[in-house]
């Protein structure tokens, strides 16, 4: 991806934090990003293609600060609940575009599969920890958990500290001690 693309992925991340995939405007993003509207059909085709595109950045951008080489399977997903400007934005995003393929059948599948490629992830991890769990089970219940978790911090609903706890106790009733 050149630095352009990433620099207008960049700026639709920040623009559907702000204002939501409804409220995402070519024109705005091209002012956000300090380029032609014309720049960002060149790059992405249409909204629906700079949609997908920015769900694929916003996984790739999540990969940044949720490594998973040798981090224990507890510190790997509270990654995810961090207040740092990079993850309150990303996952505002993220939740912006989950909640927009409700009713986008176009973002369905590349949310589906942005997904999948998480909880194998995080399945992964389980079982290299715990080889005898049923780890896509695991994996499955605990990402939808932080993803939920997440939006109700973001919302001020919970805590930061409130969501880590949280998360920490359902690790350790889905993992105990085997």
């Amino acid at each position: 991806m050149s630095e352009r693309q990433k620099s207008i992925l960049d700026a639709a991340v920040r623009v559907i934090a702000r204002t939501g995939v409804r409220g995402l405007r070519v024109e705005q993003l091209a002012a956000e990003a300090g380029i032609s509207t014309a720049l960002i059909y060149y790059h992405f085709g249409d909204r629906a293609g700079l949609l997908r595109r920015t769900l694929e950045h916003i996984n790739d951008r999540a990969a940044d600060y949720t490594q998973s080489t040798g981090v224990e399977l507890d510190l790997l997903l509270l990654q995810e609940l961090q207040d740092t400007e990079a993850v309150r934005v990303n996952s505002t995003a993220w939740g912006e575009l989950r909640a927009t393929a409700v009713f986008n059948e176009e973002l369905r599948e590349p949310l589906a599969d942005s997904t999948r490629v998480w909880v194998a992830e995080i399945a992964d991890a389980i079982r290299r920890a715990h080889p005898d769990a049923p780890a896509t089970d695991v994996a499955e219940r605990l990402t939808a958990l932080v993803e939920g978790l997440s939006e109700r911090w973001l919302s001020g609903s919970i805590t930061l500290d409130r969501a880590r706890d949280l998360l920490r106790g359902a690790i350790a009733l889905e993992l105990p001690d085997r």
